[in-house]
């Protein structure tokens, strides 16, 4: 087996998240089998993790924070991570996969590509 099974087996251990924009405290906290103080603590802990907050100041989480919290609970729970390391992780994760977007070319200039592809239709048209 590949190095990466480790990982699907953790998602298999996922729960399947909903299709909805926002979920609360509540359903977040039933869905990952987490005390609701845990994942406000986690919130001060964790930068990334942000819901938005509601007029009457309840939490809002978007797939992404379920997602993200899914992601801090395995680092914690399963990879016996520290608090401390699962947020340096998380972190360097982010840088690491930003570097990786750069060094695609994501962020250079598309036109000299745009005109070779022209190029090549103009060829084919002839």
């Amino acid at each position: 087996m590949s190095g990466g099974m480790s990982e699907a087996a953790a998602s298999a251990n996922a729960p399947e998240i909903p299709d909805k924009l926002f979920f609360r405290i509540g359903e977040v906290s039933t869905m990952l089998g987490l005390e609701p103080y845990v994942l406000r603590y986690w919130e001060s802990e964790f930068p990334t993790l942000a819901p938005k907050k509601s007029g009457t100041g309840h939490r809002l989480y978007r797939r992404k924070d379920v997602e993200l919290l899914l992601r801090i609970k395995h680092l914690l729970y399963e990879k016996r991570f520290t608090i401390d390391g699962a947020r340096q992780y998380l972190h360097s994760e982010g840088k690491h996969k930003e570097s990786k977007v750069e060094q695609q070319g994501l962020f250079a200039d598309p036109l000299p590509e745009i005109r070779r592809e022209l190029g090549e239709i103009l060829k084919l048209l002839k």
